[in-house]
């Protein structure tokens, strides 16, 4: 839990609305005005705010990780499901390469959420992780296409098992982006109230607004896969 000098909360907050903590001011009135709207003084309302963004910060870093940990399912699932397709798709071995390819690379993209550190709140590594998580998505968007073309392959009931298993990996990832992009919105527009300005120097600038998941262009394309061979002969 972050901490901070509730006296220097009081002070803070009370030059930025124009008043002075001494005298028995009044600061109810103008602090409900920028959006302090709970606490009877001036030192709860400040309190009560900073706990709030600390809260909704805190409910991002759930949220992230319940998309890291889905993402970390789909990768554990791919070896396995690679090696069955081996057996079957003897003429894809491009396109499982590609696979593996695509999970190396989306497996070494990470974010950090440290002191000092804040990948969440940086435009271009967020546009890194996703281009490496799309890649992957692509690459198992071919894996699918080959499966139709080998029927014994298909049938395999290890391998159907598998691609179950990581076509719910893939539903529970887009349903925990949803989450998380909701609970960034949440976060940010409370960032962005001018009671949220008010506390954010008094902390140090360490609540920064975060960038949420973008649409993926590649996902509204199907997975292209060229059959330069013909399928080989079923093996066991």
């Amino acid at each position: 839990m972050k901490k901070t000098s509730t006296r220097l909360v009081v002070m803070l907050c009370a030059l930025t609305l124009g008043v002075s903590t001494l005298g028995g001011c009044d600061f109810k009135k103008p602090a409900e005005d920028v959006g302090f709207k709970q606490g009877g003084s001036l030192l709860e309302k400040g309190t009560i705010k900073y706990d709030t963004l600390v809260d909704k910060d805190e409910a991002c870093i759930q949220a992230w990780g319940d998309i890291d940990a889905t993402l970390q399912r789909r990768a554990d699932l791919i070896p396995n499901l690679v090696q069955v397709a081996k057996g079957y798709a003897t003429h894809e071995r491009k396109t499982l390469d590609e696979v593996i390819q695509a999970r190396a690379s989306a497996t070494q993209v990470k974010l950090e959420y440290k002191q000092g550190v804040d990948d969440f709140s940086d435009p271009a590594k967020m546009q890194q992780f996703q281009a490496a998580q799309s890649g992957m998505s692509q690459a198992l968007g071919k894996l699918m296409v080959v499966q139709e073309s080998y029927p014994d392959l298909k049938a395999n009931q290890n391998f159907a098992t598998l691609m179950t298993q990581m076509e719910g990996s893939e539903n529970r990832i887009l349903q925990a982006r949803r989450v998380y992009n909701s609970t960034v919105a949440d976060y940010n527009k409370e960032l962005r109230h001018v009671s949220g300005k008010v506390i954010n120097p008094v902390t140090g600038f360490e609540f920064k607004a975060r960038v949420p998941f973008t649409a993926d262009a590649d996902a509204r394309q199907a997975p292209k896969v060229n059959f330069d061979d013909p399928p080989a002969a079923s093996t066991t």
